[in-house]
């Protein structure tokens, strides 16, 4: 999968992003975000995302001066996100090469056109370095294991069933350490973690239309109990669900 690295020092903003967006269907996991830009350094060198997103107001280093920063230890496609119509920020993000500029508040329908174009901008990237290398040209999938990407198939369709890295491992007749050890290699993420927020992007969906009170959401999405979706809810967006029941 193709991991993404979101800067945004506004916490609600970074949240809604990683969590409302569908990341799975564009064959991406959010590997690590950042509330400022020297965070974002170190999370791009240690993380090495194939796409950052990138705030350029950041409290202590600036989204354009991460951007530089970073880029010249690490290979990755920015989409820079402003609120601001400055020219001369628009005039160093095209001299960066960044791949896209958008204006906040970001639309989502907008992020996702660009997030699928950059996709096969690396793709072709990859293609042409392996035909200069004289290679097999490889290009990059969902997964590069057989097994995580029946995981990930399965977990799109099967969310909301008791499922985890050890009724996989029964499934498949493999082991669970090698799954697991599998699945983070090709996501950057345990696949609890993985799961988690994907229930966790299909519960707001779900919250978001109106329709269903949060303990059917809990069930719905495939959590336990009540209270163990609330806990793993707020954890990973920071909020309450019922904040966001429209």
């Amino acid at each position: 999968m193709y991991r993404v690295l979101i800067a945004e020092d506004e916490d609600i903003i970074r949240k809604g992003i990683a969590y409302t967006m569908d990341w799975v269907s564009m064959g991406c996991t959010i590997v690590g975000e950042a509330a400022n830009g020297k965070e974002g350094i170190e999370k791009i060198e240690e993380l090495r995302p194939d796409i950052v997103l990138a705030d350029i107001k950041m409290p202590i280093v600036d989204g354009i001066e991460m951007v530089k920063t970073a880029g010249t230890e690490s290979d990755f496609k920015t989409i820079i996100m402003t609120s601001y119509a400055d020219f001369e920020y628009a005039k160093q993000a095209i001299d960066l090469g960044v791949s896209a500029y958008l204006m906040k508040p970001v639309d989502e329908d907008e992020l996702k056109k660009n997030v699928e174009k950059i996709i096969q901008e690396i793709e072709k990237d990859n293609q042409l370095k392996q035909i200069s290398e004289k290679k097999t040209v490889y290009v990059k999938t969902d997964a590069d294991n057989d097994y995580v990407q029946h995981i990930l198939s399965a977990t799109e369709s099967r969310y909301s069933e008791k499922i985890s890295i050890e009724s996989f491992s029964e499934e498949l007749g493999v082991s669970a350490s090698y799954l697991s050890r599998k699945f983070k290699e090709a996501t950057g993420s345990t696949y609890l973690d993985f799961l988690n927020k994907y229930r966790v992007q299909k519960a707001i969906k779900l919250l978001e239309t109106g329709k269903y009170k949060v303990y059917q959401v809990s069930d719905m999405t495939g959590f336990s109990d009540y209270k163990h979706f609330n806990s793993v809810f707020k954890r990973y967006t920071g909020s309450a669900p019922s904040e966001f029941v429209k």
